[in-house]
């Protein structure tokens, strides 16, 4: 049976809705960074999410091939994820996609060194005939964080948050959000089939022990 990050690691893939406090080690992703509207229709975001997925899938079939990873095991292609910030604003500014900053990611097994990537990245290149230009192997360490289900419409997101917000303020914690510390999100449903009110997306955020700002 092949490897599923969702079963195996449920804590950082299945959570509550409600909110809840962990504290995330490092993992390597397929990553795409850009800028603008997730919304356009064959924009920015949408042509980096076909490059992380061309290269997740070349990796995860590369034993049908004459590549030998090692440590290779057979795996389900982990759910697209995405770090999202706008510039000089704290939070989200839902209501102004256009200032989306973004980092599209999908993570890869512990057995994919750079190496391995570097050769994935040559042939979705050339068998997609995609251009990977950009597409980075990215470490990322998120350390404490507070995270809850949110279900729903992304333009709903604000909801969920509030409720986080105030889980953080009634037991001393309070956000951390930085250019290295970002909000995070984890797309667990398929939008092309499933209506957007059953939408399900792990809302994610920095945090630190602390006293809140005036």
């Amino acid at each position: 049976m092949a490897f599923d990050f969702k079963k195996v690691y449920k804590t950082f893939y299945i959570p509550q809705n409600k909110p809840e406090i962990i504290d995330v080690p490092e993992i390597n992703y397929i990553a795409m960074r850009g800028k603008g509207d997730p919304n356009e229709k064959d924009g920015a975001y949408s042509q980096a999410i076909s490059v992380v997925y061309a290269v997740a899938y070349t990796i995860k079939m590369s034993y049908k091939g004459a590549r030998e990873i090692e440590g290779f095991f057979e795996f389900v292609v982990p759910p697209l994820e995405g770090f999202w910030w706008q510039d000089n604003i704290k939070g989200v500014d839902y209501s102004n996609k256009r200032t989306f900053n973004w980092i599209a990611v999908i993570r890869l097994p512990d057995f994919a060194t750079q190496e391995d990537f570097n050769w994935a990245v040559d042939q979705a290149t050339k068998k997609k005939k995609l251009d990977c230009q950009g597409v980075e192997y990215l470490t990322m360490r998120e350390g404490l964080c507070v995270q809850m289900m949110h279900i729903g419409p992304f333009d709903d997101e604000p909801h969920t948050v509030a409720v986080m917000d105030k889980f953080l303020q009634e037991n001393g914690y309070v956000n951390d959000f930085s250019n290295k510390r970002l909000h995070h999100e984890i797309y667990l449903s398929d939008a092309r089939r499933i209506a957007p009110e059953k939408w399900k997306t792990v809302i994610r955020h920095p945090i630190k022990m602390g006293l809140l700002e005036d």
